[in-house]
């Protein structure tokens, strides 16, 4: 039995209908540049959110590089992240000419750990970027506290925690703005890249829209210098179609999990989540000291796996020049050689969680 990492054909079969026919309106309509498709998905995910602006942009990168640009971020600034996050988080940070102060995780929920972050502010930090990871939120009571008390920005780092909720609320919904990535295996995942930044804040979303589309008010006429980063409108199209199924969609990612951690808790470490926190499992991340020969035996058994992240963001050689070394981050690189990403998502099968639990505790 072939069990792949994510099987995006099993999703989009029961919904080719909605999505063809998406696709084709787009087509007649040939709106495809900020049409009529980008702005009713941004009402639907503003709404769905629970904030009051939503702004489509090109890819997750862009949305946290805009975000922090719309909130004056740049040269001289010190932004503070996870070392453990995907290196988009880093680089978007560099992009608006800031540099990234890492901290190391919690190794409880793999999301940054409070005390870290507090002991990493200076003089020069402008703005904190919490990663969801996994689709696990962070624990929002204590960054925000952090942030309050020394006056500093929040963007929150979303791409992989479509409809997460901490104690209620939606993730996205807590810092100054936050991003969301619609790359195709996201828990909302679009036909090509996408993403989208939200915020309550008038101001910044003014600005965003400016910054996403040259600068301009109206066309030909630049207000400030901005950029190319809009959300197509066929792939707002899809998103638009696949939005009202998500939360369904993540139920069952978290029963997928339960039925994974049923199975597996004996023989590796499972992932959990605390009270109050509704997780999404964007991914499914065990840990095992034997994890290369684990996986390595998944394959022998057609089992896909991936491992989020095999190098720490501080130990990329991209990333040389922060001056960090191996040791800086201790929890964030004994998980780096233990975690191993399990295959997840929505149509995952009751027999393909028993094979792949089957050739794990074999």
């Amino acid at each position: 039995m072939h069990v792949p990492f994510v099987d995006l054909r099993a999703q989009h079969a029961p919904i080719s209908g909605e999505l063809d026919r998406a696709v084709r309106e787009v087509i007649a309509r040939a709106d495809f540049i900020l049409g009529a498709a980008v702005e009713r998905f941004e009402a639907e995910y503003a709404a769905f959110i629970g904030t009051r602006h939503a702004i489509g942009v090109a890819t997750g990168l862009s949305a946290i590089e805009l975000a922090l640009g719309a909130f004056g971020v740049g040269a001289g600034d010190e932004v503070i992240t996870a070392a453990n996050t995907f290196i988009a988080t880093v680089q978007a940070i560099t992009a608006v000419g800031a540099r990234p102060v890492l901290v190391d995780m919690d190794p409880s929920s793999y999301t940054i750990d409070p005390d870290a972050l507090a002991a990493a502010i200076n003089s020069r930090t402008r703005a904190i970027v919490p990663v969801h990871l996994y689709g696990q939120p962070v624990d929002l009571d204590a960054v925000l506290a952090v942030a309050r008390r020394h006056g500093l920005l929040v963007i929150e780092d979303a791409a992989q925690a479509h409809g997460a909720r901490y104690k209620g609320r939606r993730a996205g919904s807590f810092g100054h703005a936050a991003a969301f990535s619609f790359y195709p295996s996201k828990n909302l995942g679009a036909f090509g890249d996408g993403g989208m930044i939200t915020t309550d804040d008038d101001r910044a979303a003014e600005q965003l829209r400016l910054l996403r589309n040259y600068g301009q008010r109206v066309k030909y006429h630049h207000a400030i210098a901005g950029t190319n980063s809009r959300l197509d409108a066929l792939q707002a199209a899809v998103l638009r179609v696949k939005l009202p199924h998500l939360d369904g969609w993540n139920a069952a990612r978290r029963r997928h999990a339960d039925a994974y951690a049923a199975r597996l808790a004996r023989r590796v470490r499972t992932p959990t989540a605390p009270a109050g926190i509704e997780h999404v499992y964007h991914l499914y991340v065990i840990e095992t000291g034997q994890r290369d020969a684990v996986q390595h035996r998944l394959r022998a058994r057609e089992i896909d796996t991936g491992i989020h992240y095999p190098v720490p963001a501080h130990l990329q050689e991209a990333c040389a020049w922060l001056g960090y070394k191996a040791g800086d981050f201790p929890a964030t690189e004994a998980a780096s050689a233990r975690i191993l990403s399990l295959p997840m998502y929505a149509e995952l099968t009751e027999a393909q969680i028993d094979y792949v639990a089957e050739a794990i505790n074999g």
